[in-house]
């Protein structure tokens, strides 16, 4: 078994879903997640802390993960407290799963070199650039996600020992091919049937209910009555976007502000320069001699900068390419290098010695981009737009501290923030607590539609952030308790519901009594023409098809092709009921490869998921696991 698990951890595989692992966590900002063991314990686990600090890393990553990949609506659903208390318990478990594993494979002795920590960075593709790890890129990142080379490190190195056991656990799971060759001969084996549908509603007038057994039901199931508590909201709500219709933006205004952000619509003068370096050396002195030898032979009638740059220059990047350094802009070179490539005034001018930190340049200008300006008139529709909700955004965070401040003062009525706000007082229709209208399906409204202050004490909400350009104040403007309806309120649906059960099961009496014909070999004929009945004939039934009721085609493959087990009486959904009787059986002599291939493929992967799921459940099983509780 260590064997295995040791061989495994080498293969390309392994090493990719590693990286993969690595960089998931890298790019999300988990540094901090190897941070100080002094953060109190959020759990124990065999005498092992996992920190409060880590969870509420792990909980950030992942919330940022979802709030990326499901935008508004994920992010609006952590405002229910509800919610966020089972999503960071979640974590917490998960936290506790991947720390039972690390300790397995470590009690295993599972180990990871140094080599293969540094093959795996090398490998992964955040720290690439062209194809080819970079260190500088390498730094960076880490940086900027709080990790330090040797905490990365051991990092990497408890992630990759780790999969070495989960990937050992997952690669021992297989299926024969055989096997699934026989899985896949049932699943596509057809089967021909007679099928018959009795309605349950022909035997109606034969069924009587009493009020005693109406009232032995409603006794029997009184939990199935109560009701949901509801309530009844009245709302204001005030948006960003409901203020701009009440502002307005002059053209004197517009063209103010275009003048004032000018640059805002203007490109940034680019130039494309090709230079020759002659860096200092140890002598100074003789290096500008140089230099000055090189200029004189840019200088020279018919020169080709290009060549010379080639022949000449010290950086040996751009000497390949003739001394090109692309295009670049002011703020990115030092201060004598921009200044002298944009003192150049045409196309094909070169400057003089230009002397920088790394020696003297000499510069050639070989394109130019000049600086753009987009004219007001095309921007100026964009501009008061924005300018109109620029105006609308003051408006509405200035009216927020007036209605706040008449919500609690005013709490026995909305009249007065309505008044401020200059929106309209909207009641919804009564609804319960796992149904809120979409006017304020909104978890900030969750949290408070129910409570006991505003159903109790009848007073306004706080205003409610639903997000950056909107805001509600609720109040319970009617309520309705939970209660059991009573017998008289529920009578009819009673009825209706005991009146088709009772149909149905006379259905089925009758219906089994035509079963028992047909196993006995009796003519069932008679039988049929009284109900207007007749056997409906199929043939090709697959396993999974839909042209029959899915009680009737599940029936018809349990059945088996032999006297006395070829017929069946199902009850369907439809509150019908239906008789099947299977004729024949089309075998499927031989599955496709690629088939079995594919199934092979599924099979290992559910296996592989459910094995590991298993280790992790029984080391759960096994541990010491203190959570603790604040």
């Amino acid at each position: 078994m260590l064997e295995r698990i040791r061989e495994g951890s080498q293969g390309p595989l392994a090493m990719t879903i590693v990286g993969l692992i690595i960089i998931s966590f890298a790019v999300t900002g988990v540094g901090s997640y190897l941070g100080s063991s002094t953060s109190e314990a959020a759990a124990v686990v065999n005498g092992e802390d996992i920190t409060v600090q880590e969870v509420e890393v792990a909980y950030q990553n992942q919330r940022a993960r979802m709030e990326q990949q499901f935008g508004e609506q994920i992010a609006s659903a952590f405002a229910n407290e509800t919610y966020l208390a089972n999503f960071k318990s979640q974590v917490l478990e998960q936290l506790i799963s991947e720390k039972l594993v690390e300790q397995k494979a470590n009690e295993m002795g599972l180990r990871v070199s140094d080599e293969q920590i540094k093959e795996a960075i090398f490998d992964i593709d955040a720290f690439k650039i062209a194809g080819q790890f970079d260190n500088d890129t390498f730094k960076a990142i880490l940086q900027r996600q709080g990790f330090t080379a040797v905490s990365f490190r051991d990092y990497m190195r408890q992630q990759m020992t780790t999969e070495q056991l989960s990937t050992a656990l997952t690669a021992s799971s297989f299926s024969l091919e055989d096997e699934v060759a026989e899985v896949l001969k049932l699943q596509q084996q057809k089967r021909d049937a007679q099928t018959l549908e009795v309605n349950a509603a022909d035997f109606a007038g034969d069924i009587e209910l009493s009020d005693e057994e109406i009232n032995d039901y409603y006794q029997a199931n009184l939990s199935n009555f109560d009701t949901q508590e509801e309530v009844k909201l009245a709302y204001v709500s005030l948006s960003v976007e409901d203020l701009m219709a009440n502002e307005s933006v002059t053209e004197e205004e517009a063209r103010q502000n275009y003048q004032d952000n000018i640059a805002a619509y203007q490109t940034i003068e680019e130039r494309r320069v090709s230079h020759i370096l002659i860096e200092f050396g140890d002598d100074e002195a003789a290096a500008e001699s140089k230099a000055e030898a090189v200029l004189a032979m840019v200088n020279e009638a018919d020169a080709d900068f290009a060549t010379i740059a080639a022949a000449e220059s010290a950086d040996i990047v751009s000497a390949e390419e003739g001394g090109d350094l692309d295009y670049i802009v002011k703020g990115d070179w030092s201060e004598s290098f921009e200044e002298a490539v944009f003192g150049l005034e045409k196309v094909g001018d070169t400057t003089g010695l230009v002397k920088t930190e790394f020696g003297f340049h000499i510069i050639k200008l070989t394109d130019l981009k000049p600086q753009v300006t987009t004219p007001f008139e095309e921007v100026q529709e964009e501009l008061t737009a924005l300018l109109l909700k620029d105006k609308a955004t003051d408006t509405f965070f200035s009216l927020q501290e007036e209605i706040a401040s008449a919500a609690f003062e005013s709490p026995d009525s909305l009249e007065e923030v309505s008044n401020i706000s200059g929106r309209p007082i909207i009641q919804t229709a009564f609804f319960s607590s796992g149904n809120y209208p979409a006017s304020v399906n909104y978890p900030q409204v969750e949290n408070v539609a129910f409570s006991s202050e505003l159903i109790d004490d009848k007073v306004n909400s706080d205003i409610l952030q639903v997000n950056d350009e909107k805001i509600l104040v609720v109040r319970v403007a009617e309520h309705k308790p939970q209660r059991t309806l009573a017998l008289e309120e529920v009578k009819a649906s009673i009825t209706t519901q005991l009146s088709a059960e009772k149909t149905q099961q006379a259905a089925l009496d009758w219906t089994e009594a035509l079963k028992q014909k047909l196993l006995n070999g009796e003519s069932v004929y008679d039988t049929l023409a009284a109900k207007s009945l007749e056997w409906n004939e199929v043939s090709g039934i697959e396993r999974f098809a839909s042209s029959l009721p899915s009680e009737m085609t599940k029936s018809i493959f349990s059945l088996a092709p032999a006297a006395g087990q070829d017929v069946d009486v199902v009850s369907l959904a439809n509150g019908n009921v239906g008789l099947v009787k299977l004729t024949a059986v089309e075998a499927v002599d031989e599955i496709k490869a690629e088939d079995i291939e594919a199934t092979l493929q599924g099979l290992a992967n559910n296996n592989s998921r459910q094995s590991y799921d298993s280790f992790v459940a029984a080391l759960v099983d096994e541990a010491t696991i203190e959570r603790i509780t604040r």
